[in-house]
């Protein structure tokens, strides 16, 4: 059995199948999806559809980013605010108009479903965002930040990589798990479009929702595989703005 992990899809279902094919994911492969399954591309509704499928026929694990949480808000309420709307929630309201109600239903039921955050028998955590607390994902005490929290990124990428980990100086968020594997802030805004890894964190939001490729990456071989990016799978899309 591999074990796999998967970046931000954002409703781009055709760079989804492409990396599944890439990899040649086999039935008794398991595969963790870091969240953002919605918003960006115009497949939203598809890209949940296809989960659903793919989780009867796989072993996976279904995390929670912030964009799924939004949608979920608005398959329940009806309601959205402004800045979902204007960074990729438009194209996914659209996409839902043509969807039936009992769909719906069943997509507010995997929403509802996904987990915050996953933690391997190698102690190895797989997150959407990130989270603040000293002693781990166990004692946070705001949940959103699971999925909202880009300062554990922000540490990562400010650590001084000659610091020894037994420093008083080093990071304590960073020497609880083996490795940290996260989305939500795509590697594109440090000037690259492949799994990025300080320390013990993996990024592997290589831009999907813009201009990059979609990212699958094997767990223990440090392999990956990645979509054409998105952008030219969807010629006559624009993308997240």
């Amino acid at each position: 059995m591999r074990r796999f992990v998967i970046g931000d899809i954002h409703g781009g279902l055709k760079g989804l199948q492409q990396v599944l094919n890439r990899c040649n994911l086999k039935e008794e492969d398991k595969v963790i999806f870091l969240g953002d399954y919605v918003d960006g591309w115009s497949e939203s509704e598809k890209v949940i559809d296809y989960l659903i499928t793919l989780n009867g026929n796989q072993n996976c694990v279904f995390l929670r980013g912030n964009h799924d949480d939004l949608l979920l808000n608005y398959l329940k309420t009806n309601q959205f605010n402004k800045e979902w709307f204007q960074h990729g929630g438009e194209s996914t309201i659209e996409a839902y108009q043509k969807v039936d109600s009992k769909t719906i239903q069943n997509h507010i039921e995997f929403l509802e479903s996904l987990q915050d955050y996953y933690i391997d028998e190698a102690n190895r955590l797989f997150i959407h965002a990130g989270f603040t607390n000293l002693k781990g994902v166990e004692f946070e005490y705001f949940k959103p930040l699971f999925y909202w929290d880009r300062t554990l990124w922000e540490c990562a990428l400010a650590l001084n990589l000659n610091l020894n980990r037994d420093s008083v100086y080093y990071p304590n968020r960073l020497k609880l798990y083996q490795e940290i594997y996260i989305g939500h802030t795509p590697v594109t805004r440090i000037g690259i479009t492949i799994p990025h890894n300080i320390a013990n964190v993996w990024n592997l939001d290589t831009g999907a929702a813009f201009k990059g490729p979609l990212t699958i990456l094997d767990i223990d071989s440090k392999e990956f595989w990645q979509s054409d990016p998105l952008h030219t799978l969807y010629p006559n899309e624009r993308g997240r703005n």
